[in-house]
């Protein structure tokens, strides 16, 4: 695969950053694709290694080595049809996924990995570009008919896939536009939603009936809908944000993340009507949680005009190293640092907020917290420890909770008389991804809790499997991961 020599002739390369002074100046995109010479290389750097790590390490089971020895012949639209035989949505991937393949890649052991997820993304821009991407509805129908209640990442997979069967699919989404977290908690800055547009419209040129602006559960009962499908599956994601219960936490000012970051995306989308402003031009911001969404919120403030923005973490500062107890090929825990980060934010490990405060009209004027410590215990989980005189207050005027999510949304599971774990997640197993009632399944986040995007197409992807093979008796029309899929695009 690859080039014989290539990982001992190439460098890693990534794409570069617009520099930061012109970037924060909108919401576009700022990556700087590399061109067909060093994306060739990149390719030729996948080693020859005998058990490719990488494919354990995606979700997807994405064909790794094909793809990048295909990019290094030359031999795109080969490289795209490989990718699209297990990824539904590598636009998507390639900008969205923290790349666990990158971490699993062989020649990471001792070496920079491979750039499987820029490898990835320039495939399948090149292969849009090229117009190798277009519909391909099936050739004959079922009959059968299937509600994919969610456009999230797994609805959009599952949509797909059991279109491709030949089943009669609708998708609900209670939002006024397909997406879910992809277009209202990603940041344009990370991916513009034209990226979303164009693949729904390959989407609904296929047969894919989609149906926004209705929540089901409120607008229409989901005993209803079931009665009028064959088969439902619920891909509304884990929804339910988790607070921090602590004196103040009730003080304007103190802001659940998702309702800043889909604010501000519907305001870059041109919508008008947001309800009461979210912004954080002037202020003295405070993010507290050192993820993903937390970054997002980082960069928007700084979009923003914000005076200054602080990252709160209460973990303790990983390394940029892998630590010793989690090798090579698992995901280590390490410090990770995002364009956003690099925009202007100062950052605060082992840190703990323990009030919020306030004026006497209940706006948020600022916060205290104390440094703590983690106490590893043998066999046991870290114990977490406040350490002693290390209250500080500060200054801020718009708190930002990016601390992720605890479940699932429970209306829908209710009506249907879903059985749930402690977690809200909705039980179903990977067996087959059917719940409790027969001819109802789920799938993505709201299976298994919050997680990555790469295992809400995968969880999407099998659960249509499953859903298949429930409606027909047996399936030949889709595979399971590992298996392949139809030679399209």
């Amino acid at each position: 695969m690859g080039k014989i020599t290539g990982f001992l002739e190439f460098d890693r390369k990534v794409e570069e950053y617009a520099p930061v002074e012109d970037r924060i100046k909108n919401y576009k995109e700022f990556t700087i694709p590399l061109d067909s010479k060093e994306m060739k290389d990149q390719g030729a750097r996948c080693m020859d290694c005998g058990i490719p790590f990488c494919h354990s390490g995606c979700p997807l089971g994405n064909l790794i080595p094909d793809f990048n020895d295909a990019v290094y012949r030359g031999k795109w639209e080969k490289a795209a049809t490989i990718l699209h035989s297990t990824n539904n949505f590598p636009e998507f991937t390639g900008r969205l996924c923290p790349a666990p393949c990158e971490e699993a890649c062989v020649l990471g052991i001792n070496e920079d990995p491979v750039t499987i997820e820029n490898i990835e993304k320039n495939i399948v821009e090149t292969a849009f570009e090229k117009g190798w991407i277009t519909a391909n509805p099936p050739e004959t129908r079922t009959g059968k008919t299937v509600a994919v209640i969610g456009s999230g990442p797994s609805g959009l997979a599952a949509a797909q896939q059991l279109n491709r069967a030949g089943h009669l699919v609708t998708v609900f989404e209670r939002d006024q536009k397909v997406g879910g977290l992809l277009r209202y908690g990603i940041p344009d800055f990370k991916m513009e939603k034209n990226v979303i547009d164009r693949r729904v419209k390959v989407l609904e040129e296929e047969g894919i009936i989609f149906k926004t602006g209705v929540h089901i559960g409120v607008d229409i009962k989901a005993d209803a809908l079931k009665n009028d499908f064959d088969a439902l599956v619920l891909c509304g994601g884990a929804t339910v944000r988790r607070n921090l219960p602590i004196e103040g936490s009730d003080l304007k000012g103190v802001v659940q993340a998702m309702d800043f970051l889909a604010q501000n995306n519907r305001r870059v989308d041109g919508i008008t009507d947001l309800g009461e402003e979210i912004k954080a031009t002037g202020k003295d911001v405070v993010v507290i949680g050192g993820g993903d969404t937390g970054s997002d919120c980082i960069g928007t403030s700084i979009r923003h005009g914000a005076n200054s923005v602080s990252n709160f973490e209460i973990m303790s500062k990983g390394t940029p190293e892998r630590p010793e107890d989690q090798p090579w090929p698992f995901w280590p825990m390490r410090l990770r640092t995002s364009s956003s980060h690099k925009e202007g934010a100062e950052r605060f490990f082992s840190i703990s907020t323990k009030k919020f405060v306030g004026d006497k009209d209940g706006n948020l004027k600022g916060l205290i917290t104390s440094e703590v410590e983690w106490i590893k215990q043998p066999g046991q989980r870290p114990l977490l420890k406040e350490v002693e005189g290390t209250e500080k207050e500060w200054k801020c005027d718009l708190v930002l909770l990016a601390l992720g999510f605890t479940g699932s949304e429970m209306t829908i599971a209710d009506q249907l008389g879903l059985k749930a774990d402690p977690r809200t997640n909705i039980k179903a197993t990977a067996k087959d991804y059917m719940t409790n009632v027969p001819g109802v399944f789920v799938a993505g986040d709201q299976r298994r809790g919050q997680s990555l995007i790469v295992w809400a197409i995968s969880e999407g992807r099998q659960a249509a499997y499953h859903i298949d093979t429930y409606l027909m008796g047996t399936t030949s029309a889709l595979p399971l991961k590992g298996e392949g899929d139809l030679p399209r695009i």
